[in-house]
């Protein structure tokens, strides 16, 4: 291990293991911190299809000293995943049959 590396053991409260399933996130900042919020998108019985709701399941704050590794972190794991598995489309790219639910894609 390098100068300045740490080793982190993880550990996941029984109560968050299964986590929570989210098809869309926003990203947003003060000049303190960035807030992550995981949604999952409703379907909309309005007319308004330009809108679509979404509920937050998920809201997560990071300092920006930590944004810079979950960037690579994401990076990293993005590209091993489309070395093992093909690259990722994106739900727009998707036939319009595809639904953004791992559920109706079964």
């Amino acid at each position: 291990m390098a100068d300045g590396e740490r080793n982190i053991r993880i550990s996941v409260p029984e109560a968050l293991e299964a986590g929570v399933y989210a098809n869309g996130a926003g990203v947003w900042h003060t000049a303190h911190e960035f807030t992550l919020d995981f949604l999952t998108l409703l379907n909309s019985d309005a007319g308004e299809p330009e809108v679509v709701p979404a509920r937050v399941v998920s809201r997560v704050k990071i300092p920006p000293s930590v944004v810079f590794d979950l960037l690579r972190a994401i990076n990293t794991n993005m590209t091993l995943y489309e070395q093992r598995y093909g690259a990722i489309r994106r739900v727009d790219d998707l036939p319009p049959d595809d639904h953004s639910t791992p559920e109706a894609r079964r």
